[in-house]
């Protein structure tokens, strides 16, 4: 069954959204301190005809509507956090709260599901099944805000099906990218300290520089992903930090490096830390150093299910022009949004807010990323939609 909707942008809609959003662009909090956030959500939540309105979590809210006829339980989901970043951004709605910035979308992630919510509790009547909507703490921060509503409350209980976005700055604005099968990364991190011994600057021969060291490790990691791996497997492994020493004529006994490593493929995945560990060590030994390794595992990656990803190909075809739905490629960002899909078959998207016109092609987690706020309609439209038909009782497989 096909749903209903408007086919043109609602202006009215749009002007809400806008509002929402900027709201929370001006007033971000980091993940697990969302607050204010979630006490802003919760209000406009309560405004919304049919809809129980709880908080699975001190920073988390989560909104039911139970439809008139049998149908399928739907999570929608939209994270809320911000990032430790300093604005940049000149407009009158930046960020009021210094180093702290909106800076991947959740603020618009958020805005578009308050729509959907609003949108689809005035039709409650032609509601099939029930929809979740949960407003999700912490996806910033691994182990994430998912995990914990998955594992702590009764979230997914009865869930029969689960869908999200992301709104994507490098994609042109109104497309929606789909795809079925591995989407995002699994961003898991490393920890290394190298022990060497300090001494003079001016006599390196009668210690161990662990600088040096630790420049040899930088350059013999990239050898895990060019010689380690196929090269038809996705692997990322970058050394985002390095530490060490505090004056100029003094070799440091120690120096620090961290990093982050990203894999689609769970075998992949399975090898890297033992591909690593290896070239870490042995770089140590062959300068005489010593190390401390720590490989830690983030998110899992996500992976879309199938028949979900069809029905959404099918909504997104009539939500925008037929030129505008695209094959997403994968993407080596992490996303907690895994979380849901251990639970239950789902999918998530891409929707572009790409625009030269709004100077929205800024990378994300960069202090001027912003929003071509044009596109948010699109996103109320495309997962309004994808709820109605998710929710049929006989949508996808039994």
């Amino acid at each position: 069954m096909t749903p209903d909707f408007p086919a043109a942008p609602d202006a009215a809609l749009h002007a809400q959204l806008v509002a929402w959003r900027r709201h929370l662009h001006m007033h971000p909090e980091p993940s697990f301190q969302e607050h204010e956030t979630a006490a802003f959500i919760e209000s406009e939540l309560r405004r919304m005809p049919g809809l129980s309105v709880t908080r699975p979590t001190a920073t988390s809210v989560l909104g039911v509507l139970r439809g008139a006829r049998p149908g399928r339980t739907v999570l929608l989901r939209a994270d809320i956090d911000a990032l430790p970043i300093q604005e940049e951004n000149t407009f009158e709605y930046a960020s009021t709260k210094p180093g702290l910035m909106h800076a991947c979308g959740h603020d618009g992630h958020a805005a578009i599901l308050l729509g959907v919510a609003r949108q689809l509790s005035a039709g409650q009547a032609d509601l099939p099944g029930e929809v979740r909507f949960i407003f999700q703490h912490a996806e910033e921060n691994s182990p994430g805000g998912a995990e914990e509503l998955v594992t702590s409350t009764p979230l997914m209980d009865g869930v029969d099906v689960v869908t999200g976005l992301h709104l994507i700055s490098g994609l042109p604005s109104g497309e929606v990218h789909l795809k079925a099968g591995p989407l995002m990364a699994a961003p898991d991190t490393i920890d290394i300290l190298i022990r060497g011994k300090g001494g003079h600057g001016a006599m390196p021969e009668e210690g161990v520089d662990p600088i040096a060291v630790g420049a040899q490790v930088v350059t013999n990691l990239q050898h895990v992903v060019s010689r380690g791996v196929s090269a038809l497997d996705a692997l990322v492994v970058s050394v985002t930090q390095f530490h060490a020493g505090s004056a100029h004529n003094v070799i440091p006994d120690t120096a620090t490096l961290q990093g982050t490593v990203r894999a689609i493929d769970p075998a992949v995945r399975g090898q890297a830390p033992r591909l690593i560990e290896r070239v870490v060590r042995g770089v140590c030994a062959a300068h005489g150093a010593e190390c401390d390794f720590r490989y830690s595992y983030g998110y899992r990656p996500v992976v879309n299910t199938d028949w979900v990803v069809e029905r959404l190909r099918h909504v997104a075809a009539q939500v925008v022009r037929p030129e505008q739905v695209k094959e997403a490629r994968p993407w080596m960002a992490g996303e907690d949004f895994s979380a849901y899909l251990e639970k239950a078959p789902g999918a998530y998207f891409f929707l572009g807010v790409g625009s030269d016109e709004a100077d929205s092609r800024w990378p994300h987690h960069h202090p001027r990323f912003t929003l071509d706020e044009s596109a948010l309609v699109v996103g109320v439209r495309m997962l309004q939609a994808a709820a109605l038909d998710l929710a049929q009782p006989l949508t996808g497989p039994a």
